[in-house]
């Protein structure tokens, strides 16, 4: 099944701020370019978009998700589970276009379930239904 542009660049923006996270000194346009060769340039519009929109509202997002979360502190989450908890919200709320909420959790349940663990499509599901709820 070919994945869509906007999955495709989602998931090379969880990638990216995943990287990023572990390399804070390396740009996240390095990690960008990588792809710039073998990806179609739409998705890597829409991941720079995503990449520096969770980036610059990073602190609002982490807020968001810290307020759903009732369990789990944000920087205690497992990356993968934080980053696209970050993507989604940035998606559904800070985005200059928000996607709806129910393609936004749909989205990444499925990037959850391909990247993470076992457990982490039923985590970020519950989480941004806990999000959505406190809008």
């Amino acid at each position: 099944m070919k994945l869509t542009a906007r999955r495709q660049a989602r998931e090379l923006a969880l990638q990216v701020l995943f990287q990023t996270e572990f390399a804070p000194q390396i740009s996240y346009q390095t990690f960008l370019e990588v792809f710039e060769q073998s990806l179609d340039p739409e998705v890597i519009t829409y991941a720079d978009l995503i990449v520096t929109g969770v980036k610059s509202n990073k602190e609002a997002i982490d807020s968001k998700i810290q307020a759903s979360s009732a369990h789990w502190k944000v920087e205690r989450m497992a990356t993968i589970d934080r980053n696209i908890l970050r993507i989604a919200v940035y998606e559904m709320r800070f985005a200059a276009d928000p996607i709806k909420e129910n393609i936004a959790i749909n989205e990444a349940v499925e990037i959850a379930k391909k990247y993470g663990t076992s457990d982490s499509g039923s985590f970020v599901n519950g989480l941004l239904d806990q999000v959505g709820k406190a809008h």
